[in-house]
Order: C-alpha cells, then sequence, then structure tokens
C-alpha cells in the first residue's frame, strides 16, 4: 500500500510540529543528503515550455530510493484562481519499485525552497548577519522569511512587492512572529540599502534586472530564488561578476538560473562543495557572495523522505492501494474479476 499526503495532511503535520521546528528538521535531512551529492543519479530537470509558463519533471535517486516531482511555474494562474507554482511528487523503492509515498509537493517546495536557501546562506553569508531584504512578497515569500529568522537569526526584514497587497498579505502573515520585525519600502532599491542579506523571489517569466549592481553593498549575500527556467532573470550580469557566485546542479543553473546570462566559461562553485569543505565560501567579511538558485531534485528527494518520515510519526495520510495487492502477483486479471461482483450489486 502506499501513502497518500494531501496538501492538508502536510499543513497538519507543520501545524503539530510548529515552524521552527519544521525548518529544522527538514534542514537536517537536506545537509545529510547534500554531504553525499555523489551517492545521486543527477541530471538537469525535463522541462516543456509553452508559452503561459513551463511543466518540469525532476527526477533523481540514490540506492535506496527513487523520486520524481511534477511542477509548473504559470505567472499569470493568480488572475485565474490558481497558483502560480503547483506540484505533486512520489518516492519509491529502488529494490522493488515498490511506489511507498504519493505528495502533494506544492506547500512542502514552499517549504524545502527555503530550507534550501537557508542552508547556503548559513554557509556563505556573514554570520552576524541580522537584516535581510525581501523583493517579491508572493506566495512563497513567508517561507523564506521564516526559514531565515528560525535558522540564521535574521530579526529585521526589509520588504517589497511592485504588489502592493501582496506586502499587505506578507506582513499580516508574519505580524504574530516573534522577534521579527517588518519594514515595508516604496522600492526594491531602498529595500536593501543597509541589509546583510537579499533574497529576491518574484515570479514574473521575463528577463528582470530586480537587482542591479550598484544596489550591492560590500558584505552581502544575494539569495536569488526566483530566476528558475529559461528566459527569467532577475539579477543584473554585473551583480554575478561582484563575487562568487555558488549553485545547486551547474548544468541545470547554466540553462535555468541567472547564470544564463553568462559566457560557458564562466565559474562557479556547486554548493555541496562548499558543505563537505571541499572549496571554500566565504573568504573576507567585505566579500560579496551570490547563491543562484534554481531548486534541484535532491532538494525534493530530501523533503520526500522527511514527509514520509514525519508523516509515519504523526499518523497522518491516506493509504491507498495504486499498485495492485494480490494473493497471485502473476494473475492481474483477477484484479478485474474481482470487481464484477461489485459491479453485480450496484
Amino acid at each position: 500500500m502506499t501513502t497518500l499526503l494531501s496538501t492538508s495532511d502536510v499543513a497538519k503535520i507543520v501545524a503539530l510540529q510548529g515552524p521552527q521546528q519544521v525548518f529544522a528538521g527538514m534542514l537536517d535531512y537536506l545537509l545529510s543528503d547534500f554531504l553525499r551529492w555523489q551517492e545521486f543519479d543527477k541530471s538537469a530537470r525535463v522541462a516543456s515550455h509553452s508559452a503561459t509558463g513551463v511543466i518540469e519533471l525532476m527526477p533523481t535517486a540514490d540506492s535506496e530510493f527513487y523520486t520524481f516531482k511534477y511542477v509548473n511555474g504559470h505567472p499569470g494562474n493568480p488572475l485565474a484562481g490558481l497558483s502560480t507554482v503547483m506540484a505533486f511528487g512520489a518516492l519509491a523503492q529502488v529494490s522493488t519499485g515498490e511506489p511507498l509515498l504519493i505528495s502533494e509537493l506544492t506547500l512542502t517546495t514552499a517549504l524545502r525552497t527555503a530550507v534550501t536557501s537557508a542552508l547556503a546562506a548559513r554557509a556563505l553569508a556573514r554570520p552576524d548577519s541580522r537584516k535581510m531584504a525581501l523583493i517579491g512578497n508572493g506566495a512563497q515569500s513567508e517561507f523564506q522569511a521564516l526559514a531565515f529568522h528560525y535558522i540564521l537569526g535574521i530579526d529585521t526584514l526589509h520588504v517589497y512587492d511592485v504588489d502592493a497587497g501582496a506586502t499587505r498579505k506578507l506582513e499580516s502573515n508574519l505580524a504574530s512572529v516573534p522577534g521579527l520585525r517588518v519594514v515595508r519600502f516604496d522600492s526594491a532599491a531602498d529595500a536593501v540599502q543597509g541589509t546583510d542579506i537579499v533574497t529576491t523571489v518574484t515570479a514574473d517569466k521575463t528577463y528582470a534586472t530586480i537587482l542591479t549592481a550598484d544596489m550591492v553593498e560590500p558584505g552581502m549575500h544575494i539569495n536569488a530564488v526566483g530566476g528558475d527556467c529559461p528566459g527569467k532573470t532577475e539579477l543584473h550580469a554585473d551583480v554575478l561578476r561582484a563575487g562568487p557566485v555558488f549553485v545547486e546542479y551547474e548544468p541545470q543553473t547554466r540553462i535555468e538560473g541567472d547564470l544564463q546570462q553568462m559566457p560557458p566559461d564562466f565559474a562557479v562553485t556547486e554548493l555541496w562543495r562548499v558543505l563537505t569543505g571541499q572549496s571554500a565560501g566565504r573568504q573576507r567579511a567585505e566579500e560579496v557572495t551570490i547563491f543562484d538558485s534554481v531548486g534541484f531534485a535532491l532538494e525534493d528527494f530530501s523533503a520526500l523522505r522527511w514527509l514520509r518520515d514525519a508523516a509515519g510519526r504523526h499518523g497522518v495520510g491516506t493509504r491507498i492501494e495504486v499498485a495492485p495487492q494480490s494473493q497471485d502477483p502473476k494473475n492481474l486479471f483477477e484484479v478485474v474479476r474481482a470487481a464484477q461482483p461489485m459491479l453485480a450489486r450496484v
């Protein structure tokens, strides 16, 4: 039997554990998987682009589990009452192929993306960072804010969005978080002034320049989250030249990230190398560091493992028959025959 987790199920897990414990727990799973990076099958995600957005498939596996995520990105969806990003995925046993878990991944993607951002910032930002600018206050913004608050100790949040309603929504959702002060600004340039970390998490599928080189201050860490498919950027190319650039999986980021603006020989470092101590991260307090994040299948692998374990601990989810349950696995037709008496009773 397979466990099915709905969005309500995942929300229940978050409510039962509390956001701080959720972020801490998922961080442990992510870090442990990044530290064994070379054990995974890796490939850039398969994307199907259209005029209105993109649909992607993100698979990966180690010797024990195989996972995939189906995810879309359609910036115009809110006008139709739909989320910009919607996702679901599965975790299966490599040794048998048995599907163990099928889960929503829309809410979970927001959680794992925020935790990945915080994991990278913990390795790359100045340890005394306390102020963060959050440019883009849409669906993922609260998760980014809370992950940085709980994991890095960010206590002041400078916020800006071209949609003032999105900013009001963010302020309302974060109003009751102890120890986190939210300050609204009228422009991205004003919001980033005097901050230690800048997170850009915008949704428009366009070559945008949310952050330009003149807005970057010495010692900043830049967490660029929203540029995550071909034709979609947030950073001016000169920002990428301002300091070392770190990525999740280089072949994918060169196609999808802000890195798509740069020549093929532009040097970057994969994050796992920093986490394992094979490469340097930040080397000076005044150095600018950039994390060009596009999201990678390993992060969903970690999230799905965490979901399976958390659901088991809390007794959350529904057991469903995805694969046939039969006394004789070679007699698949028996499934059809068994259904006939039930139909006769209808």
